[in-house]
């Protein structure tokens, strides 16, 4: 009887270590895993925001100064002075809120198709958008490029718009796999009521997919935002281009000044649409990733 007793107190005993190792080690990680955070992606933003508020003098001052004596907010007026600021924000908002609009739309009808309709070669065409999303953009540029300057489009915001709104092969893939968890059932049902497809979409479908919808805009809105290789390839006149070409003349004009503190500011600014975005959103952005692993 003794022994019993010894053997479950001794049980009792190893379980509690074991517990408590473990709870010491999730707190070396989560410890560990807080500084790599701070310092590889907080650190640089509050770099940034500090930055833009020093002097010259501050900017190179040894040991580094991370708050500046006095908080001058000079930078953030002299670089709408400086540079076609608002028309960069202007055309970014332009291109990011067009194609995420009308192209997240269309996006959500070819995955509706794919997804749940049955049409001839609807799986050959599929796999043959999951092919060509394999292709470099380097190697369809130049002949792109070709062609938008034969028709007239170079050095305005259609190319960067036209081509995207009909839909992204992303979204389209990601929409499909989120589809096919819902029954086929539900639709049959609808059709025999005497719905359209198109009925069915935006009544059935699209209310049961908006968190994927909401998820995969956000994120395709980032990306357009931040791109920087499209604009650069297509816009050349300076009221023309968008805000990440308008940060580069900033980077490449007052660098050689070394005016840090105007491309901290200017930094800041093309930063703030997106942490907005980020912030409103953020349940959006992470249920993306929670849909994303989980079918049924």
């Amino acid at each position: 009887m003794e022994v019993g007793v010894n053997a479950k107190v001794e049980t009792k005993t190893k379980l509690r270590s074991v517990k408590s190792s473990t709870r010491i080690t999730n707190i070396i990680i989560f410890i560990f895993l807080s500084l790599g955070k701070f310092i590889v992606m907080v650190a640089p933003l509050i770099w940034m925001l500090s930055t833009s508020f020093k002097d010259i003098q501050e900017v190179y001052a040894l040991p580094p100064v991370w708050i500046p004596e006095t908080f001058d907010p000079i930078k953030y007026i002299e670089i709408w002075q400086k540079g076609p600021l608002l028309s960069g924000i202007i055309n970014s908002l332009t291109v990011a809120l067009s194609v995420t609009i009308i192209g997240t739309f269309t996006s959500s009808l070819a995955a509706f198709a794919f997804g749940k309709l049955n049409f001839p070669y609807k799986n050959q065409i599929f796999l043959l958008l999951l092919t060509a999303m394999m292709i470099p953009y380097p190697v369809v540029m130049i002949p792109q490029f070709m062609f938008f300057s034969n028709i007239g489009w170079v050095d305005t915001l259609l190319p960067l718009i036209v081509p995207a709104i009909f839909g992204n092969i992303i979204m389209i893939f990601f929409l499909r796999q989120f589809l096919t968890s819902i029954p086929n059932s539900i639709i049959e049902a609808a059709k025999i009521d005497g719905c359209s497809y198109f009925k069915i979409f935006y009544k059935i479908i699209f209310p049961l997919i908006r968190p994927a919808v909401a998820a995969q805009l956000i994120l395709w809105f980032m990306t357009i935002w931040n791109d920087y290789l499209g604009p650069i390839l297509y816009l050349n006149s300076p009221e023309k281009q968008t805000l990440q070409l308008v940060i580069a003349n900033f980077n490449s004009t007052f660098a050689i000044q070394s005016d840090y503190p105007l491309i901290m500011a200017a930094s800041v600014v093309s930063l703030l649409p997106m942490l907005i975005v980020f912030i409103i959103f953020q349940k959006q952005i992470i249920e993306s990733v929670a849909i994303s692993g989980v079918k049924g």
